[in-house]
């Protein structure tokens, strides 16, 4: 929804898999589509998997190598040499110690991502070129623009079904309590997985 209130439109057509939060997706896209006059008021949703989408899978698989393997691989040697349990307040000391770090990566990731050349392909009806000049300059590959308007009064109806991220990575006692014990100890925010790996620690042998 924060997409759909900067470019003030919704996308003519989406496709996603059965998950749970999808079906909130589907329901906002209908319900901002309602009346619409383009071709696929009536089928703005698609439901499949994501290995049935080459173009998803593609993205998974940049996603996987340049970030998310990295972290899955961190966090599970924090479970393996018996550092991380699952339960609540380790929860909520990764997320306080690693969030802004891991979303610092996300975004840098999609950067590269929007920014990456993609090569000509003998299939002609594939597009060639750089994302995010494909997508802000349509015209230039004889494209149009699939944006469908939306009212603000639609805007803020579906802001009201979501829930935003809030001003705290984690369970906000525990972050106003991991806050103190940094100062307290003149410890700096983490600017990396080490620094952020000897912060938990630091955290879970204080509150424990």
């Amino acid at each position: 929804m924060e997409a759909v209130k900067k470019h003030q439109g919704c996308p003519a057509r989406l496709r996603a898999d059965r998950g749970t939060e999808n079906g909130h997706v589907k329901q906002m896209l209908m319900f901002m589509k309602r009346t619409g006059s383009d071709l696929y008021v009536d089928n703005c949703y698609l439901e499949g998997s994501s290995n049935c989408n080459q173009r998803i899978e593609q993205w998974w698989g940049f996603l996987r190598k340049h970030n998310a393997q990295y972290w899955m691989d961190f966090f599970a040697m924090l479970k393996d040499i018996g550092c991380f349990t699952g339960d609540f307040l380790d929860k909520a000391l990764i997320q306080f110690c690693f969030m802004d770090l891991v979303q610092a990566e996300l975004d840098a990731t999609v950067n590269l991502w929007n920014s990456h050349r993609i090569r000509p392909s003998k299939n002609h009806k594939v597009p060639s070129g750089r994302p995010v000049v494909m997508y802000t300059c349509k015209e230039l590959y004889g494209e149009q623009d699939y944006l469908c308007s939306v009212t603000d009064d639609e805007v803020n109806a579906c802001l009201e079904e979501c829930t935003n991220k809030g001003l705290f990575t984690c369970d906000e006692t525990v972050f106003e309590l991991c806050s103190l014990l940094m100062e307290e100890e003149d410890r700096q925010k983490p600017h990396c997985a080490e620094e952020a790996a000897l912060l938990y620690h630091f955290l879970r042998d204080k509150i424990l």
